[in-house]
């Protein structure tokens, strides 16, 4: 009986050590298909951003694809959501150690949160956004993903700031620099206006100065 049991628990341990590598091919193969997704969908739009397209770009085959993501609304809102994510993270990695009233530190917190704002993602955002006026099964699920990634932005842009949201203004002042942002990232869209872009940031800098203390 020893033996039997032994056996059985050293069969357990290698089908458990199977799983481990098998698992972590699959987080790295949704990985894949999530930044495949959001680099097509900014490229070539949503009419152009198929799972087929995404699939061979990602390195995979259409049914690995959809083992992970069933539907096309499936894949394209959770690659939006992902890289919302990871640049939310890496927002407050970046100032995690500069305290908010360090001399350098307000106007290099605008100059990010505008960078949201006017790279791949915020054109990948934008293409669901535009598919979501016109497919009626993919717009609930855009405007609840963009409500939820406003309010970590407005969340992650208050905490930066050090903005007491008690004052009077104070909130929509912070609201006012993210719809700002979003504007420049519109206007980005058709032609570079980094020349522009760089004079308004400084002078929202200052706007946040007054207002903030």
């Amino acid at each position: 009986m020893g033996t039997v049991t032994g056996g059985a628990a050293g069969t357990t341990g290698t089908a458990a050590a199977a799983t481990g590598p098998k698992q972590a091919r699959s987080r790295v193969t949704r990985r894949h298909l999530l930044e495949a997704a959001v680099s097509c969908l900014a490229e070539h739009g949503w009419a152009g951003s198929t799972v087929s397209v995404v699939a061979e770009r990602a390195g995979v085959s259409r049914g690995a694809a959809q083992h992970h993501f069933p539907t096309r609304e499936d894949l394209f809102t959770a690659a939006v959501e992902y890289v919302a994510e990871e640049r939310s993270t890496a927002l407050r990695d970046l100032f995690h150690a500069r305290p908010a009233d360090h001399p350098a530190a307000r106007p290099a917190v605008v100059e990010a949160l505008v960078d949201l704002y006017t790279g791949a993602l915020f054109r990948a955002a934008l293409q669901l956004w535009v598919a979501a006026s016109n497919e009626e099964q993919l717009r609930p699920r855009v405007t609840e993903l963009e409500a939820r990634v406003g309010r970590e932005t407005h969340r992650i842009a208050v905490e930066l700031l050090g903005a007491d949201e008690s004052v009077p203004g104070v909130r929509e002042t912070v609201q006012g620099l993210l719809d700002m942002a979003r504007g420049l990232g519109l206007a980005n869209v058709l032609t570079d206006d980094a020349a522009r872009r760089a004079r308004v940031v400084a002078q929202w800098s200052r706007i946040l100065d007054a207002a903030l203390g």
